[in-house]
């Protein structure tokens, strides 16, 4: 029986889900286990391996020269310095970050497997310790937490041999990485992957033959509350510079446009890293299968999944029930 094992940061378990997919198709085989799991430490995200150099190299150079050295966590000032970015060229407010990080709470709250299930307001978030004045506070990011997920990925053929249901299908799936654009484009966005979710999401619309409006309920990579909102725009769920509105109208959440991290996200799961992308994808199929109880967006046939990882790798992953 082979096995494969894959590390691709925090887009690790979406990658062996993109693996276990492709095998399927091209008929390579019939059952495949997409495993992910992550023991944590404690803190923010560091390097484990001082005797090479680290694929993060360029990008921390690249955020010295913009936003000039710092003693930052590496992640944290990615992300920060992304949602940064989108408050100078657009306006958004620390404020618009909170709102993303009460509604994450909220969903969570009906979560059995989310960490955090005590909900929050905007205020609250407002309140929390301070990780980087005007720009980010503690509750905007994601715990670093254990954890572990898995899927199975079958045939058609495979699910009518052996009585499984056969109700949920990846319609279409991408994988893409960093461009030249992320380091020419001289903006904390795209050092964040903003230009890989675009890419990806577009190349999965094209495939499906569908746009972002068709879409029911979102998965997205919510590590710190800024990324969720400027995936918002990554995804097509609103224009560029629309996020704050998208926002303020509650398109994000029950009864609006689009149902975004019903699970409750990283902010409220945790993140895991190997875990997540099959954490998402658990969470999607449970939707589309009606089955998710408290949680369960209304009429629900077609999922996106979007999982992020720096240095860089996105997959994006779109379901939908077939009947």
């Amino acid at each position: 029986m082979p096995i494969i094992n894959v590390n691709n940061n925090c887009s690790t378990g979406s990658t062996a889900l993109f693996l276990a997919r492709q095998a399927v198709e091209s008929g390579a085989a019939d059952c495949v286990l997409a495993l992910g799991f992550e023991q944590m430490k404690a803190g923010a995200l560091g390097t484990y391996f001082d005797d090479r150099p680290s694929p993060f190299d360029d990008f921390d150079e690249l955020c010295d020269e913009l936003m000039g050295p710092s003693d930052v966590p590496s992640a944290l000032r990615c992300f920060g310095g992304a949602g940064q970015s989108h408050m100078e060229k657009y306006g958004t407010t620390l404020e618009d970050f909170a709102k993303v990080r009460a509604k994450a709470s909220r969903h969570a709250a009906k979560n059995p497997l989310a960490l955090f299930r005590t909900e929050v307001t905007s205020d609250d978030v407002l309140a929390s310790t301070e990780f980087w004045p005007g720009v980010m506070t503690k509750l905007m990011a994601c715990p670093p937490t254990c954890g572990a997920a898995a899927a199975l990925v079958v045939s058609e053929s495979y699910a009518r041999k052996h009585g499984l249901s056969a109700n949920v299908a990846i319609a279409a799936q991408a994988m893409t990485t960093d461009t030249p654009e992320t380091f020419a484009g001289l903006d904390m966005m795209l050092v964040a992957g903003y230009g890989m979710t675009r890419d990806a999401s577009r190349q999965v619309y094209n495939a499906a033959g569908i746009g972002p409006e068709d879409i029911d309920v979102v998965e997205l990579h919510d590590c710190f509350a800024h990324n969720e909102l400027i995936t918002y725009e990554g995804l097509g769920l609103c224009g560029e510079g629309e996020a704050q509105k998208f926002i303020a109208d509650g398109d994000n959440t029950y009864g609006g446009r689009f149902v975004t991290n019903p699970s409750g996200g990283l902010l409220s799961k945790g993140h895991p890293l190997g875990a997540t992308g099959l954490a998402q994808c658990y969470e999607l199929t449970h939707q589309l299968r009606g089955t998710a109880d408290a949680r369960q967006v209304e009429g629900a046939e077609i999922a996106l999944q979007h999982n992020i990882g720096l240095g860089g790798a996105c997959v994006v992953t779109l379901y939908q029930t077939t009947g």
